[in-house]
């Protein structure tokens, strides 16, 4: 399993001769389009948990903290997520989820309960087909949000190792650069936003206040509701 450490930046008309002028190499330009899920009381974004579907492949973004005490401003910066991509994981780590929150409520929820329990008694069996979505009903789960994505890749080798920049072009308007470094579970993350940093510096990026993802713009736009809950949790 390894932890995604990403710094994102606002792209400019002049982020691809940066790239150039520091080494960048082209990786490639692919379009796809994203689908996340929650329940309807957002159980899972308030915890920061993020289910995402992306062209039949499933993840599931978690919250991690480090054992380190990298410097403020550098991790006000960035963000890091343990990334879960085997489905039977997924699902038995949603449940997981579900299961303890649900328990927490009155004896109403008890039919929502035996549906998770369906759900993690069966996650090694035909519901953990990736066309299947009985598990995500099973669980009241739906999408809240759903937009395309044209992506250009770039990698930057440094004798540290090769950090990997991202320039998003959503279809709702908002371009949005990700400078990304994938730890191992357990491994340095010092290390990993000390390279990160390194680039944004070379490209020239002072910003001292964290840019807004293309998820936060959409919910900002079109699920304000949600979007306040997840301020008010201090998830976003």
């Amino acid at each position: 399993m390894t932890v995604e450490v990403e710094r994102k930046f606002v792209c400019d008309a002049k982020i691809m001769g940066k790239l150039q002028d520091i080494g960048a190499e082209c990786i490639g330009e692919r379009r796809f389009r994203d689908q996340y899920f929650d329940s309807p009381d957002f159980i899972l974004t308030l915890q920061d948990f993020w289910l995402r579907r992306r062209e039949g492949s499933w993840e599931l973004k978690c919250p991690t903290v480090s054992g380190t005490a990298p410097d403020k401003d550098t991790e006000t910066l960035c963000t890091r997520y343990r990334e879960i991509t085997s489905l039977p994981l997924i699902q038995s780590e949603v449940s997981r989820i579900i299961r303890e929150r649900t328990a927490e409520g009155s004896e109403s929820n008890s039919s929502q309960r035996e549906q998770i329990d369906k759900v993690s008694e069966n996650e090694d069996t035909e519901i953990c087909s990736a066309n299947d979505t009985k598990w995500l009903n099973n669980l009241n789960l739906a999408c809240f949000a759903e937009f395309k994505t044209e992506r250009r890749s770039c990698t930057i080798e440094r004798e540290a190792g090769a950090v990997r920049v991202d320039l998003d072009q959503a279809d709702f308007g908002y371009c949005v650069g990700e400078i990304e470094v994938l730890v191992p579970e357990g491994g340095d993350m010092n290390a990993a936003l000390q390279r990160i940093t390194g680039v944004a510096v070379e490209l020239g990026l002072s910003s001292e206040t964290k840019v807004k993802g293309k998820m936060d713009i959409y919910l900002q736009r079109y699920r304000p509701e949600h979007y306040e809950k997840l301020l008010i949790a201090h998830i976003l």
